[in-house]
């Protein structure tokens, strides 16, 4: 049973990476990043002293030592959060204030507050109520994700491993070995390869009555995706628990623009045809499990649809929920100013409490060429800027989790490394380029930040822990929305902002989250026609004039949306009408410019 109607998502690497010892007892899901394995042997190592629970490391000398070290923290995480609950529920008196804070967390319209309190209004009878809390109340899940393309191979000395040692692959089985029950969240596109792995490990596969004891969530942002995705997992016999739906843009992290498709339109698409992904996927699996001899489920497996990217409102909140009928609303960057959920260092903190729209930009830091939502004057761009100015640029890459690129040698560069940089600028010196062309061309490449290190050294400040290999640069990757919160927040502010008990926004300007979304996705259209103007190819003429089309439908649906719904929205109503037809000006203007460039 689930308590909330919100989960915290992954950020970054280490800003949520210890939030489920903070909130998964009070009944919150939350998701934490399985990229750096060195990170969590740390946070690990923290946390047992905080505990007092035995630790011995897990060191680079030991055989699988990536698996072993996500396993090892993902069971004193379960351990830890468990016997927190089994203490919550058993310890019942009018004065327990854990007991209290899970109940005033609840939504108002939760029937187990209304129950709870109808209880303990009528009752004192210590015994009975213990027994109602042991039947009724629910932990939050610890959900772990994996970005399936950053998946690097392994080598021992100079041999390379088999794949199960890729990145992610140690990841999954780190989390398949785990005593969790909870999801995996694969996000970042379809990797094949470890799609097929899942299926070494039973706890990924139904049992009679449909429990699956370790979940598949895949996070998309079109339908197609999901369904393409849903039946390769399927004719293993895997199940898509969940399609977690996240804006192309209006999100934190990467961002995985989609062909011009808004977040309204998909989620409509996912609503009405959710029923027709069940019937079409389930068909698959049956047949699966039965070629593979296991159970097959007496009844049809059912799947949740959940979305996040840009939410800020209790407003926005429940209309995801009534309208789009989503089984979870995601709220990320906000939670990055809720210290008592995240791990974010003091002077990182500072800097996002006063960020304005102008400081959070879609940038081309990321070595893996995907946009990355970032925040300017952050301590890791500022390191960078420093190397560059030395005439030193690169950094000295000491993780390697994203050392993907083989243009220089076949175990791979990262693109943000000064290895890299270094080859990349020689090739650039040779090509005897026009002043301006050269620096072009060079700072595209001196762009790339090691983001690796930079998005879990946050967490580690944040426990006072020696940074002398990762170094003291932070990468933070806040979405647009958090332009809107400007207050270092509570975890009762921000849940009670989410139902819509306190407003924890003060300004008045902050825009509709479909009407941000829109305007990030115009620019970014106008970003890659100017791109275009540079360097026209037909091809890339039809993937404007198909990405525009795609626009102008988003913004018929919403002129039609914010015309008819009711209940929700009716102070905005005109000024959004107002702006939607001022981006169909905008996108029509850019359209005809396309179309004509090129005859």
């Amino acid at each position: 049973m689930k308590t909330h109607t919100f989960h915290i998502p992954v950020m970054g690497i280490g800003f949520t990476i210890d939030t489920p010892f903070k909130v998964a007892a009070l009944g919150i899901d939350s998701v934490i990043s399985l990229v750096d394995d060195v990170l969590i042997e740390k946070i690990r190592k923290v946390y047992c002293e905080k505990l007092e629970v035995p630790y011995q490391e897990i060191t680079d000398n030991i055989e699988d030592f990536r698996a072993k070290r996500i396993t090892s923290y993902l069971n004193l995480m379960h351990d830890t959060v468990q016997q927190k609950f089994e203490t919550l529920k058993t310890s019942w008196t009018e004065t327990n204030e854990e007991l209290k804070n899970y109940f005033n967390l609840l939504p108002d319209t939760s029937s187990l507050k209304k129950e709870f309190r109808r209880l303990t209004a009528n009752t004192f009878d210590t015994a009975e109520i213990t027994n109602w809390l042991k039947e009724n109340l629910a932990i939050g899940n610890i959900d772990v994700n994996i970005m399936t393309k950053v998946d690097k191979e392994n080598y021992q000395k100079k041999e390379k491993l088999p794949s199960i040692y890729n990145d992610a692959h140690a990841a999954l089985r780190g989390f398949a070995q785990s005593d969790l029950s909870s999801s995996l969240i694969l996000s970042a596109g379809m990797n094949p390869r470890l799609y097929s792995y899942i299926e070494a490990f039973d706890d990924f596969y139904p049992d009679e009555t449909g429990f699956i004891k370790k979940k598949i969530v895949l996070k998309v942002s079109d339908y197609r995706s999901a369904l393409i995705q849903g039946k390769f997992l399927a004719k293993k016999g895997i199940w898509v628990s969940e399609y977690r739906i996240e804006s192309g843009l209006n999100c934190g992290g990467h961002a995985f623009a989609t062909d011009g498709y808004l977040l309204g339109p998909i989620l409509a698409q996912f609503r009405d045809q959710k029923q027709e992904l069940v019937d079409t996927i389930y068909p698959i699996i049956c047949n699966a499990l039965q070629q593979k001899e296991r159970t097959v489920p007496k009844e049809k497996l059912a799947i949740k649809i959940s979305a996040q990217g840009g939410v800020g409102t209790a407003e926005e909140h429940q209309f995801l929920q009534q309208h789009y009928k989503v089984n979870s609303v995601g709220w990320g960057s906000p939670f990055l100013l809720v210290p008592e959920t995240t791990s974010v260092d003091n002077k990182t903190l500072t800097q996002l409490v006063k960020a304005k729209e102008e400081d959070l930009y879609l940038s081309d830091i990321s070595p893996l060429g995907v946009p990355f939502n970032s925040l300017k004057g952050n301590t890791k761009d500022i390191e960078k800027i420093t190397r560059i100015a030395k005439g030193k640029p690169g950094s000295p890459c000491p993780k390697k989790y994203v050392a993907l690129n083989k243009e220089f040698n076949d175990r791979g560069l990262c693109t943000a490394s000064r290895q890299y940089q270094h080859q990349k600028i020689k090739e650039l010196d040779a090509q005897e380029l026009s002043q301006e062309a050269y620096q072009e061309a060079y700072a595209k490449i001196v762009e790339k930040s090691c983001t690796c290190v930079g998005l879990g050294t946050s967490a580690l400040l944040a426990h006072n822990q020696d940074t002398k290999v990762e170094g003291e640069g932070v990468s933070i990757c806040p979405g647009p929305n958090l332009a809107y919160f400007s207050k270092i927040m509570s975890l009762q502010h921000i849940v009670d902002h989410i139902y819509g008990r306190n407003q924890m926004i003060t300004r008045q300007d902050r825009p509709n989250m479909f009407i941000k979304e829109l305007d990030i996705y115009v620019n970014y259209l106008q970003d890659r026609y100017d791109d275009f103007q540079k360097h026209a190819r037909i091809k890339q003429q039809k993937q404007l004039l198909n990405f525009s089309k795609n626009l102008n439908e988003g913004i018929s649906y919403y002129k039609s949306l914010f015309g008819t719904v009711k209940g929700y929205f009716e102070k905005q109503s005109k000024t959004v009408l107002s702006q939607l037809e001022s981006y169909t000006i905008k996108v029509n203007d850019l359209q005809k410019n396309i179309e004509a460039y090129i005859e």
